[in-house]
């Protein structure tokens, strides 16, 4: 995806683009900050390569549409109307779009990603498209920056495989749960490197940090798996998290 942003024609256009991008972390409807309690230091490092972001976009909206890949996904992750969901690595806005319509004016969704482009013109489109009950936020690539107890399900799509830091990260997501929320990751069965995690991988980072797999099922519309994770029990400290080993799983945490 070229990340050049569009350019705006005329004065007005470019002051309203102005006054959005300087918004756009509290685009209606606003979600408190939380702060963070840990540093990314005080967690391990992930054994295993991390994938580079190339793009936010890995294929046209139009063909995602023909596979009817958002459709089974949101069926597959349960989101029904009137929940609230984070869209992690948002991209373009591909899942946010269509999320919106699926939980209706009486749900919320929050839109995050981590690099500044790709978020302003997210927020361009959502300005554009009048989506009222979404925000969009900037996120880090240890801490995902959600409120807590906010959220009934966490979709991050083709994405998992290139957050640098997944044990922080995991941690840091885990308060923004409702008791009943779930992290739905879809992702393809291939090496980290390829852009894509492991089944055993992806259950032992989760499980690494508290999290119980709940399923995990074929998803190939959306080329790969849709798995979900549940916390469970009290959130481990750093400390006690131990790394996954590429051929040999971890030890839980305590």
């Amino acid at each position: 995806m070229d990340r050049r942003r569009t350019a705006w024609a005329g004065a007005a256009a470019v002051g309203a683009c102005a006054l959005l991008l300087g918004a756009c972390d509290a685009t209606e409807p606003k979600l408190p900050e939380r702060k963070s309690e840990a540093k990314a230091s005080d967690f391990p490092a992930a054994d295993r390569p991390v994938a580079t972001i190339v793009s936010a976009r890995w294929s046209t909206e139009e063909a995602r549409d023909r596979l009817n890949e958002a459709e089974e996904v949101m069926d597959g992750a349960g989101i029904a109307k009137g929940m609230t969901v984070a869209d992690i690595g948002a991209g373009e806005g591909y899942y946010t779009i269509r999320l919106t319509q699926r939980v209706g004016p009486d749900g919320r969704v929050l839109a995050e990603d981590i690099v500044p482009e790709v978020r302003d013109a997210l927020a361009q489109r959502v300005a554009r498209e009048r989506l009222d009950n979404v925000s969009v936020r900037l996120g880090k690539a240890d801490d995902p920056r959600l409120p807590e107890a906010s959220f009934d399900r966490v979709l991050m799509v083709h994405m998992y495989h290139e957050i640098a830091e997944p044990y922080a990260f995991l941690w840091h997501l885990r308060p923004s749960l409702r008791p009943d929320g779930l992290v739905v990751v879809v992702d393809a069965n291939r090496a980290t490197q390829n852009h894509g995690t492991p089944p055993a991988l992806l259950r032992c980072e989760f499980e690494a940090v508290g999290y119980r797999q709940v399923s995990m099922r074929p998803m190939p519309s959306a080329g790969g798996y849709l798995a979900t994770f549940q916390a469970v029990g009290p959130r481990p400290e750093p400390s006690a998290i131990r790394p996954c080993r590429l051929n040999k799983p971890a030890p839980k945490a305590g």
